[in-house]
């Protein structure tokens, strides 16, 4: 019997799956976090400023953060489209599946980052819009393509990733000062065990991909006393806000309470295998429920004050 040969043509994406994978390029979990911390920022400032947060500015404000943060990300799979297809987690992404051409994701990247310019200014001031388009740029042009050559590049993309919180300080105070640069240093900490947790159970994932990261060019003793140091700091830095006035009594038992137990799950590092993999996965789950539970002990003390 002669074989059948099927004259179906292949089936052509959807709208909606057209749609899905324009939005997958902004990377939404990262921007929701974006938009929350900028959101926070934004909340405090109103609170040092004593008057209301005006609606408009808030609601430009956060319409052009997620434009040039859904910016950055999408030129970010843009030049990391070979590295995606060598990871498990980001295989199936809409450019290293073959799903959408990588022109459609340029011009996307480079649109939502051009548009972002003028609503920022119009939202807000000319000061939040600097520091979000240097936020964009170097995420693109400094951490992705250090990545590949340096395992330091963690530090480089935490600034870029602590910069929201200032955002909205900006937006709001329309100014640089102690207050500000404590949120950005408390976000700008928090990254470091935050990402060295998950480099330490997925670094043979990152080491198919040529991507340099601690635990694959240190020893893994050197990675946990820079977990440990750097949540030490951030503790420490986090108590600031009460001398600065931001915060006060609620937020000081609260934050030293949740420091001290993330402090403690990065010590237990010292006692575990360098192969374990529980531990840092632990670890990455600490951080998480660390940042929920600082920001909303934070929320609090500044709405019951």
């Amino acid at each position: 019997m002669a074989a059948q040969v099927s004259l179906a043509l292949p089936h052509a994406p959807s709208f909606r799956d057209r749609f899905r994978d324009l939005v997958a390029l902004a990377k939404p979990r990262i921007t929701l976090f974006v938009l929350m911390t900028a959101g926070g920022g934004m909340y405090l400032g109103r609170r040092a400023e004593g008057v209301p947060l005006n609606a408009m500015t808030a609601t430009l404000a956060l319409l052009g953060i997620a434009l040039v943060v859904s910016g950055a990300n999408a030129l970010n799979m843009v030049i990391e489209r070979d590295i995606d297809k060598n990871m498990a987690r980001t295989k199936n992404r809409p450019l290293p599946s073959g799903r959408m051409h990588v022109r459609t994701a340029l011009v996307f990247g480079v649109a939502t980052t051009v548009i972002s310019v003028p609503v920022l200014l119009l939202g807000t001031n000319i000061l939040t819009t600097f520091l979000a388009v240097l936020a964009n740029l170097l995420y693109v042009l400094a951490y992705t393509p250090l990545k590949q050559r340096s395992h330091h590049s963690l530090l480089v993309g935490a600034v870029p990733g602590a910069i929201p919180p200032l955002l909205g300080w900006a937006a709001t105070t329309n100014r640089l000062d102690a207050a500000g640069f404590t949120l950005f240093a408390i976000l700008f900490l928090w990254q470091v065990p935050h990402f060295l947790a998950i480099a330490l159970f997925r670094r043979n994932d990152y080491a198919r991909a040529g991507l340099f990261v601690m635990p694959n060019v240190r020893s893994i003793s050197q990675v946990k006393h820079s977990i440990a140091s750097y949540t030490l700091a951030l503790v420490l830095v986090s108590l600031l806000l009460v001398p600065l006035g931001v915060t006060g009594g609620i937020y000081l038992i609260g934050a030293s309470a949740f420091g001290c137990a993330f402090l403690g799950a990065a010590l237990l590092g010292f006692g575990v295998s360098d192969k374990d993999v529980k531990w840092p996965r632990s670890l990455f789950l600490a951080s998480l429920l660390y940042l929920v539970a600082l920001v909303g002990t934070l929320v609090a003390d500044v709405a019951l004050s």
